[in-house]
């Protein structure tokens, strides 16, 4: 990509995480912090030219299939799908009566979403199952799932990953949101994950490293992937909870929480 089109995607981002904030802010509960700390990666994977897609046609055969498998981060999620053109003319409506906007992710409500996420690990084993089978139907569609790192504290999570090693998943790209932090403090605090990178690599995995909030870094992390080589992919993308709103940037207090009137004009006027 050009520097114009860089830029576009970088306002994108920004687009995208001012949205999302009114959206909670309107709902009046939801997860801000994660979403924010993720607008830069979305941008890039759906308007980026990374992810095929269809808006029109989200059960199309030949799709990239996308997984939110740390699905509380759901806010940013509905506002790319609306930006990406999936819910139409509709104006999306987080946790309200009657509207298709879950807390977490909801494959009934909506067609787009290919599997419903929430409790932590789910998400990771249901990816490996679909790569899996795309492999068997000779389905030449990759399979992209975003994950959170407290997630890898899920002893199912790490079944997940060896079986997608141990089956040659090379169309399997896992991204890792590397944060830090989740709802209780920070990893470190909560469970020692040692060095994620190299286990995953000692599970077959190929693994890359990037700044994701950089989007030209992150542009050539995915283009770096050679997908018939044997082996699935892990992007593990180090970012910063709440980025974009200076005040509650590296503060797990608001992982679980929407932005009240104070936070969120301040917050808008950071956005700008």
């Amino acid at each position: 990509m050009n520097k114009k089109q860089i830029e576009e995607l970088q306002i994108r981002a920004k687009r995208i995480r001012r949205e999302l904030t009114e959206m909670l802010y309107n709902a009046g509960s939801g997860h801000w912090g994660g979403s924010l700390g993720m607008a830069d990666i979305f941008a890039v994977l759906f308007f980026g030219g990374v992810l095929k897609y269809n808006p029109k046609k989200p059960d199309w055969v030949e799709r990239d299939r996308f997984i939110l498998s740390n699905g509380h981060i759901a806010p940013v999620y509905y506002t790319v799908l609306e930006q990406a053109g999936f819910f139409g003319d509709k104006k999306a409506q987080l946790r309200r009566t009657g509207s298709p906007l879950q807390g977490h992710p909801s494959h009934i409500h909506i067609e787009a979403v290919e599997t419903s996420t929430g409790p932590l690990g789910q998400g990771v084993g249901v990816a490996v199952g679909k790569a899996l089978a795309l492999k068997l139907k000779k389905i030449d569609s990759r399979v992209f799932c975003i994950c959170s790192d407290a997630e890898h504290e899920e002893g199912s999570t790490w079944e997940a990953i060896a079986s997608a090693g141990k089956f040659k998943l090379d169309n399997l790209i896992f991204i890792l949101d590397r944060n830090h932090l989740q709802i209780s403090g920070t990893t470190d605090e909560v469970a020692n994950l040692g060095n994620i990178a190299n286990r995953y690599r000692d599970l077959g995995w190929e693994v890359f490293e990037v700044n994701g909030h950089d989007t030209a870094k992150i542009l050539r992390a995915f283009s770096a992937i050679k997908s018939k080589n044997g082996k699935p992919k892990l992007i593990i993308a180090k970012t910063v909870m709440g980025k974009g709103v200076k005040f509650i940037e590296n503060d797990y207090h608001y992982h679980g929480r929407a932005p009240n009137e104070e936070e969120y004009n301040k917050a808008m006027e950071l956005l700008k």
